[in-house]
Formats: C-alpha cells, sequence, structure tokens
C-alpha cells in the first residue's frame, strides 16, 4: 500500500516516486545522447584522418562540428550531474526544498524541471546575481577561473563584504 502522505515538501511518497522515474527516465536518456555523440565525434575524427580534406575551410568546418559536439556533450554531462544531485535529494529526503531558501519547490516546477534546485524566487536572485551560491557544483563550472576572474564574474555578488 502506498502512503500518500506528504512530507514537509508538500509531496506525497507517490509524487516523489513519481518524480524519480522521471528523473531515472531523463538520465538514461541523455546517456544514450552522451554515448552516440561522443562516438560520432570520435569516429569522424579518426575517418578523417585517413580523407583528409583539401580546402582548409573544410579543415575549419570539421573541426567546428566536432567542437560543437564536445561542447554539447560537456552540457549533457552537467545537467546528468544536475539530475544525479536530484536523485540524491530524493534519497535523502530534501527534493522539493529549495537548496537556497529552504522553502519548498512548488511542484508545478519540479513538474517542468524535475532536478531543480531552487525555487522561482531564489533563482531569480541568483541570476541577478544579488545571492551568490556555494555549491561544489557551479564552483565546478568555474574551476577554469581564477577567484579574481570568479570575483569579477559575479558583479558584486560577494560572499561577505569586508569592512
Amino acid at each position: 500500500m502506498k502512503d500518500n502522505s506528504s512530507d514537509n515538501t508538500g509531496l506525497t511518497a507517490a509524487q516523489i516516486s513519481k518524480f524519480k522515474t522521471l528523473l531515472l527516465a531523463k538520465r538514461n536518456e541523455i546517456l544514450g545522447n552522451v554515448i552516440s555523440m561522443e562516438d560520432e565525434a570520435l569516429h569522424r575524427q579518426r575517418s578523417d584522418l585517413s580523407n583528409m580534406p583539401i580546402h582548409m575551410a573544410d579543415i575549419g568546418t570539421d573541426n567546428y562540428e566536432i567542437e560543437y559536439t564536445l561542447g554539447l556533450v560537456d552540457s549533457e554531462r552537467k545537467l546528468m550531474r544536475e539530475i544525479d544531485e536530484a536523485l540524491d535529494r530524493i534519497e535523502n529526503c530534501t527534493y522539493g526544498i529549495c537548496e537556497g531558501s529552504g522553502k519548498s519547490i512548488p511542484k508545478a516546477r519540479l513538474e517542468a524541471i524535475p532536478w531543480a534546485r531552487y525555487c522561482v524566487e531564489y533563482a531569480r536572485l541568483l541570476e541577478k546575481g544579488l545571492v551568490r551560491e556555494k555549491d561544489s557544483f557551479i564552483e565546478s563550472i568555474f574551476s577554469d577561473q581564477t577567484d579574481e576572474e570568479q570575483d569579477e564574474d559575479s558583479d558584486g555578488a560577494t560572499e561577505y563584504e569586508s569592512d
């Protein structure tokens, strides 16, 4: 018998189970996309070595297509990481709770973006730079930048104010 009582997120066990199923299906879809894109990019690189284009423009186009595909793969992997973190939140009973404000994330937002970490209000504050995210996921995105470059990118949003 399913438990339909809601927890502090306002979601029932059945709803959380539904979101888990959606997340797992999306993860499998993305995994398939990543594997096929990587195979395509690597196959293109190997096959192009033996059939070197005559024109430099052809080489540039091929390189652009490979880099574009690898960029898509990177984006898909980041989304997979977000989905994995959402699945972890389900296991830790924190799914549906905004990581920034601690408020419940509305069901409509979770239906649109099942891996959502923030409620709409907090996400807007992040986008405007009024709050700063302290999560390792975001830090990993900017790991190529120095601390000074990250501070410049934050447009005045800081973790603390100096006197």
